[in-house]
């Protein structure tokens, strides 16, 4: 150990102080151990992406997830895994195969845990006086159902911590404390974690188990650039708590040999509008317009379903066009849709236009394309009568190449709306293998003893992001964590 550095002892050690790590923290310390939370933020912006978010659960009831939950999950688990390996999911955990238990795949035992344990997470956060409803959102049409504690992200983060603030001697936060390695014994046991303060000073912190849950890497370039390719140079954290996600819980668990899962090559993708520094400033009303990019082209059914089911997908084909730029079309009647207002977060005004090619002036994109891809996309839409905003109504354009599903209809009445849209990055998707107690799983199938990952630094999701789960994971995988910690101490 350096000169420069000092270290302090604790049962577990939690890196993160979003809803995982502090799920993980307070349940830990309710079970009777000794906790230290490092958090890199200062401590006005601790949380992470939670206090940011508004922290949808997917669920139909305080008693139950929705009825779609674990059929999503399944749905979007993992590329096209061998049905020689897989079938073994049909046997008990037990009877695994080390390869299976290894497979970067949404593991379904750990999605039904989830699903059972949600409740439970959500009860107890309600015994902090935190209440949870049906909430509005910016959907205009839906899929699922949903519920959000009444505060969103920011009340779960500040009730938790409040909390911890009240036990000092049980739970001790280090701010503006970034967590770099992971600290071995001579035999190999993880026995802490070696961080570094905001004055560059190392600071040793020792624990009985780690628990990583510092995020994805949503906040680093580096890793964006690896993982999701040159294009991420285009991207940005959707809220200023993805800035403080770099990875390095990521990291220091595939260092430590944990398996990787989850679609590394993928990530939450938002709609966006670029001239907005405001937190998550989406723009959803494009299913009732159109889609170009700065080539004055189409290139994406702008509404293959309701815009909750769907924008994630065409985000990230945003992501793909050049300049990682489009702008969402609509015309007058933009405003025969009910509320639509509440599906646009940017404070920025649209760019306003008269003709087609004010709007081409306007963008900057060539006249003559732009025009061109309107008035193909017109002459392909049917006739409107059986228009309807708030349902799914097969309104498809016909012979166009990409066709557009649902709510097709001409775009010719001035005044012209258009918002610009890149995609942010809500959070990645690449992370580590645990089981459903939450421990890390290395390449063979084994555990990692004393090692814990929950929320985001675990690999879940796979080319689609089932939405309003994200948090729910956190929540869960930080109290699974802590439980199975502390029957083991105790």
């Amino acid at each position: 150990m350096s000169d420069n550095s000092n270290s302090l002892k604790f049962d577990l050690v939690v890196v993160g102080c979003g809803i995982s790590g502090l799920s993980a923290a307070v349940t830990a310390q309710q079970n009777g151990a000794r906790v230290a939370i490092l958090e890199r933020s200062p401590k006005e912006e601790r949380g992470g992406n939670t206090r940011y978010t508004e922290s949808y659960w997917r669920m139909q009831s305080r008693d139950s997830v929705s009825a779609d939950f674990e059929e999503q999950l399944i749905a979007n688990s993992g590329g096209y895994p061998d049905p020689e390996i897989t079938q073994e999911t049909l046997r008990a955990y037990n009877e695994w195969s080390p390869i299976l238990k290894a497979l970067a795949f949404t593991d379904p035992e750990l999605i039904s845990t989830i699903a059972q344990e949600a409740p439970l997470a959500l009860k107890w956060l309600e015994s902090f006086g935190i209440k949870f409803d049906f909430l509005p959102n910016y959907f205009i049409n839906e899929s699922t159902t949903r519920m959000a504690p009444i505060g969103g992200g920011l009340a779960l983060v500040e009730t938790l911590a409040k909390y911890a603030e009240t036990v000092p001697s049980d739970i001790t936060f280090f701010y503006n404390t970034a967590a770099k390695s992971l600290l071995n014994s001579k035999n190999g046991e993880i026995i802490g974690v070696s961080a570094v303060n905001n004055q560059n000073l190392r600071l040793d912190i020792l624990g009985d188990a780690v628990v990583l849950a510092s995020g994805g890497f949503q906040g680093n370039p580096e890793m964006q650039s690896q993982y999701l390719g040159t294009q991420a140079v285009y991207t940005r954290p959707v809220a200023r708590g993805g800035y403080y996600n770099r990875g390095e819980g990521i990291r220091m668990a595939l260092d430590a040999g944990g398996s990787p899962a989850g679609d590394y090559g993928s990530f939450h993708a938002q709609p966006v509008d670029p001239r907005s520094g405001e937190q998550e400033p989406i723009v959803l009303t494009y299913t009732y317009g159109i889609l170009v990019n700065k080539l004055g082209m189409r290139f994406v059914d702008e509404a293959p379903t309701t815009v909750d089911a769907s924008y994630e997908s065409r985000t990230r084909e945003i992501m793909k066009q050049p300049e990682g730029l489009a702008f969402a079309i609509h015309d007058g009647r933009l405003d025969d849709i009910p509320n639509w207002k509440k599906s646009i977060r940017s404070s920025v005004p649209p760019i306003m236009a008269e003709t087609l090619s004010e709007i081409a002036d306007k963008i900057n994109v060539d006249t003559y394309s732009l025009v061109s891809t309107i008035h193909a996309f017109n002459n392909a839409c049917p006739e409107p009568s059986n228009f309807n905003p708030i349902h799914v109504d097969g309104l498809a354009t016909q012979g166009l190449l990409p066709n557009k599903s649902n709510w097709s209809r001409v775009i010719d009445k001035p005044p012209f709306r258009i918002w610009p849209i890149i995609a942010a990055n809500c959070f990645t998707f690449g992370g580590i293998k645990v089981n459903t107690n939450a421990q890390v799983i290395n390449m063979d199938g084994d555990i990692i003893p004393r090692l814990y990952a929950a929320g985001e630094v675990v690999g879940l999701y796979y080319r689609n992001y089932p939405g309003s789960t994200s948090v729910m994971r956190g929540a869960v995988t930080g109290r699974l964590a802590a439980l199975h910690f502390t029957r083991l101490q105790n």
